[in-house]
């Protein structure tokens, strides 16, 4: 035989031996599929692999199959192509490829901290284990309704636009993968996403009682006051450094601040208060003003505090027990973020400047005034956040005779 010749076998119609560029001879048996009426062929093996005698014995099989409207050679694509979504639904489940997602893409934005926390509280006890193949749409609508019912829908939209990203990444490079998010599962509109929630003067009381109970982790209470105190976002204070630190200034950079700004904050008494002293386990010269690791069994300031989701359902759970015990409603859904929207607000109580209130948030005054003043307004801020603490500290002790809000 020569290379490319066939020869065709007498005894089976359709089986036959054919010669490769190689030298090595191959087995197959061609047949036209009866539903279709294409031209199949179904390779029965290698010459030395396989003897002829075998091979026409597979081919009579296959005659059979098709004898009986069967497609064999489809049906060994199908088990081959099944064989390959279990391999590959036994590696990408959810928890991989947020892995994947969060290595590639999360680590090292300003927010991935946040985007973790909602992948690890929401998504991944969920579905994590669940293969990206076998995801239904209802599987990410149980999700939501149970994120919207556990922390409201304005963090079941988060999960959803975190989730989004992430199948959307898996996407451009899995060519099996269709993520089965569509339109129309967010819980809120716009709109409604735009949170306008202050606490209350009783609020503000019965979150600073609830804080006093927390025996851990130790760093909470500091952490969540300093949220009102400094008008700072969540991971604005909890990644606060003390490199970031010199003299009565707090330097947040820009590189982790949203409007990519330096953000200078007075070191008011209050706060100073809440940054406390260095660790007794931290053996370096800068720490994590307020961080959960230790080293020898004492806190030593190595890593920023994230247990943010629990800490948070535990001040919920204290919060909760203080009001009904009072014989009081419960306390209306907040955030750790209202903090800084109240923090704004009783600033407007205490008649700060309205410019100079909106500096101490780190918002920039526009216009031509954000290009020619350069004028850094330490003091004026100084003496805001101090009137801010004054009001805070009014609050919480409120004069003899003086009804709370």
């Amino acid at each position: 035989m020569t290379a490319g010749q066939i020869l065709a076998d007498k005894e089976v119609k359709g089986f036959v031996a054919r010669k490769l560029d190689s030298g090595a001879v191959t087995f197959g048996y061609r047949y036209r599929d009866k539903t279709t009426g294409k031209q199949r062929w179904l390779g029965l093996g290698l010459h030395g692999n396989i003897t002829a005698e075998q091979a026409r014995d597979f081919a009579k099989k296959a005659a059979g199959e098709v004898a009986d409207r069967k497609d064999p050679q489809g049906e060994l694509e199908e088990a081959r192509a099944e064989a390959k979504r279990e391999t590959l639904a036994a590696v990408n489940t959810v928890n991989a490829v947020l892995d994947a997602f969060e290595k590639d893409h999360v680590e090292g934005l300003r927010s991935g901290d946040q985007v973790k926390a909602a992948f690890e509280n929401h998504v991944r006890p969920r579905i994590g284990e669940k293969s990206i193949y076998d995801l239904k749409r209802s599987d990410i609508t149980t999700l939501l309704n149970e994120v919207k019912a556990e922390s409201g829908p304005v963090m079941a939209d988060r999960v959803l636009a975190h989730v989004r990203k992430a199948f959307n990444w898996q996407m451009v490079q899995d060519d099996e993968f269709k993520s089965p998010i569509v339109r129309g599962m967010a819980k809120t509109k716009p709109k409604e996403r735009a949170r306008k929630r202050i606490l209350a003067d009783d609020e503000i009381r019965d979150v600073w009682a609830a804080l006093d109970q927390i025996e851990q982790p130790a760093c909470y209470p500091r952490f969540v006051k300093s949220l009102l105190v400094a008008m700072t976002r969540r991971n604005e204070s909890a990644r606060m450094h003390t490199d970031e630190l010199e003299r009565d200034l707090w330097t947040i950079p820009g590189a982790r601040y949203k409007n990519k700004l330096d953000h200078v904050i007075p070191i008011t008494p209050a706060m100073r208060a809440l940054i406390g002293e260095k660790p007794a386990g931290c053996k370096k010269n800068s720490w994590f003003v307020f961080s959960t690791t230790t080293s020898g069994g004492q806190l030593d300031g190595a890593k920023p505090f994230s247990g943010f989701s629990k800490a948070k359902k535990e001040l919920d759970r204290i919060i909760a027990e203080i009001r009904k015990k009072e014989g009081r409603a419960p306390m209306k859904q907040w955030q750790l973020h209202d903090l800084r929207r109240t923090g704004r607000s009783l600033m407007s109580r205490a008649k700060v400047d309205a410019d100079h209130a909106e500096r101490c948030m780190g918002h920039v005054i526009g216009g031509v005034r954000e290009t020619y003043d350069r004028y850094e307004y330490l003091d004026e801020k100084r003496v805001a956040f101090e009137a801010l603490a004054a009001m805070v500290d009014m609050i919480l002790k409120p004069p003899a005779g003086a009804g709370g809000k």
